[in-house]
């Protein structure tokens, strides 16, 4: 079977190919058209800078400047297929240039500004962008890139499209079809040069749809983003579903802890989508809950990392507000499975806290889960392998990377790294949980160690703020296990203390033999814990043989 045709299979659902749309628009385009004419004076998108005052875009005037960015870039010759990077933190001038670009049928690059100047000039030259839209801050740092990586492209001060007096009025333009190229999303890998994700129009279009099904939405409701949009998270959830469903957004710069529930509770928002490390946040601020208006929110979609079971029983318990834990990847838009919304309380409690892992819910219809073992063969209920998912919204390829492709489709479904396994309720529907990364996973002596078990234990240690497990080069057992803690502030934790807690629930084999201690843990923008970055600080214990009878043993 050709490449070609294994990624064709994995495009389809239950049998159904790709060709045969899930949603009733042609296009971004005629999505954005129809909704402004629908809804013209409504409010859709909410702007929360850090300094500055509330900005506001009704439905008619959004359509307006995302036609005058439309009209700009067609100015600079940008035609269907050509990309435009976003240089940005949160703004509505890059929600904007997001649409114009889907407007025309040209392709997002979205740059995150915390990547370092190498890895930002490989994207911007492995994608072939065009023209790049680069806020104030940005534009010395972007022109630097730009001279080192010997890379010729026209650089946009953000905002400028909007005041060189181009007209809203769009002149003919070739239409943009659902198998467009809309976005390609850069993965933020711990090694080598990040992967293309290739995503379509109709892959935005299909999640959207799909998230706005599950979570019941409609156009009284509102999302708010907390989440930098570069991401797909940020985008496809808070961006593209109130879109879809006619609703409203509230973007917010940046995420600020002590204003979370104050932005909830004054623009009656419904639904947020946030990373497990911002319930964190929330959990540590001293917060007064009753001075917020609340009943407008519904619950907290999770999703994007590892959420424990201990995290997710205290933020429930402590606020009273559902999280619908879920889980999805760049290369299937964004997300493929949620927790029902209609499980009962103690069914609900059950599936996030009785296996080990939370579970990450029920796949959505608009694709298919599986579990396979590394020969692509369909493992039974309970059984730990890879995570597999064919749909819709799977990813068209990665940009330029046969190889890439190669190994990701090589059973017909997108592999997507992570091990996990699957549970049956009395229904027959499959819960899907996550237990980690394979190439994170700590190979101690040849057995398998998911390094999630242990996080469970580091992160229910009291004292305990944060706790990573690590897997580092030993020359005795090829990998060994690490503890990477970050206490509470004003707590004095030791070495043997946490050794002590881990092995009071861990066999030796998987319990940590050393501990390093820290202030912050490594993240992603998004807040993926970087575990990977940790290693090198166990590198010192790489020919320690660790016995039983003694934390560790001489050299």
């Amino acid at each position: 079977m050709s490449l070609q045709d294994k990624i064709a299979k994995a495009h389809a659902v239950r049998e159904i190919p790709p060709s045969e749309y899930l949603v009733p628009y042609k296009s971004i385009g005629d999505l954005l058209q129809k909704q402004a004419e629908k809804f013209a004076g409504k409010p859709w998108l909410i702007y929360y800078p850090e300094d500055g005052p509330r900005i506001e875009f009704s439905y008619r005037q959004f359509y307006n400047a995302v036609s005058t960015a439309a009209n700009f870039l067609l100015s600079l010759g940008i035609q269907r297929g050509d990309r435009i990077a976003t240089v940005s933190y949160n703004h509505s001038d890059t929600i904007v240039q997001y649409f114009a670009a889907f407007l025309i049928g040209a392709v997002v690059v979205p740059i995150n500004v915390s990547e370092d100047d190498k890895r930002i000039g490989y994207i911007l030259k492995n994608s072939e962008t065009k023209v790049a839209f680069a806020r104030e801050c940005y534009l010395e740092r972007i022109d630097r890139i730009l001279k080192e990586s010997s890379l010729d492209m026209r650089v946009v001060k953000a905002g400028e499209e909007q005041i060189v007096g181009v007209r809203s009025e769009l002149p003919p333009f070739p239409s943009p079809t659902l198998d467009d190229e809309a976005l390609i999303v850069y993965t933020s890998g711990t090694t080598g040069n990040p992967k293309g994700v290739v995503l379509t129009q109709y892959n935005l279009l299909c999640d959207a749809k799909a998230i706005t099904d599950w979570h019941g939405m409609t156009p009284d409701q509102r999302m708010m983003c907390v989440l930098p949009i570069h991401h797909v998270n940020g985008t496809v959830v808070t961006i593209m579903t109130p879109m879809y469903y006619g609703g409203s957004i509230v973007l917010n710069q940046k995420f600020h802890s002590h204003k979370f529930f104050e932005s909830v509770s004054a623009e009656k928002v419904s639904v947020v989508s946030v990373v497990p490390t911002l319930l964190q946040f929330l959990l540590h601020e001293n917060l007064e809950m009753s001075t917020y208006d609340l009943k407008h929110f519904r619950h907290i979609i999770c999703g994007a990392g590892p959420l424990t079971v201990e995290l997710a029983a205290a933020f429930e318990k402590r606020f009273q507000i559902p999280i619908i834990h879920g889980y999805g990847l760049s290369e299937t838009t964004c997300y493929s499975c949620f927790l029902p919304l209609d499980l009962a309380v103690d069914e609900h409690t059950r599936w996030l806290a009785e296996y080990g892992f939370p579970s990450i819910g029920v796949p959505l219809p608009s694709n298919e889960m599986s579990i396979h073992d590394e020969q692509g063969r369909e493992l039974p209920e309970g059984a730990k392998g890879e995570i597999v998912v064919r749909g819709h919204n799977v990813m068209k390829e990665y940009f330029a990377n046969r190889e890439a492709n190669e190994t990701a489709f090589a059973f017909h479904w997108f592999r997507s790294g992570d091990e996990g396994f699957y549970k049956t309720d009395a229904t027959g529907r499959k819960f899907f949980f996550i237990t980690g990364r394979l190439k994170e996973l700590i190979i101690r002596g040849g057995i398998n160690i998911s390094p999630f078990e242990i996080d469970e234990i580091l992160m229910n240690m009291p004292g305990v703020k944060a706790g990573l497990a690590v897997g580092f080069e030993n020359d005795w057992y090829g990998e060994e296990v690490g503890a990477y803690v970050q206490p509470k502030e004003g707590v004095n934790l030791s070495e043997a203390d946490v050794l002590h807690y881990c092995r009071l629930t861990l066999p030796f084999p998987k319990s940590p033999k050393v501990v390093v201690f820290g202030n912050e843990v490594p993240v992603t923008s998004t807040g993926k814990y970087q575990r990977n970055k940790l290693k090198p600080l166990f590198e010192k214990w790489k020919q320690t043989q660790f016995r039983r009878d003694e934390s560790k043993s001489k050299k």
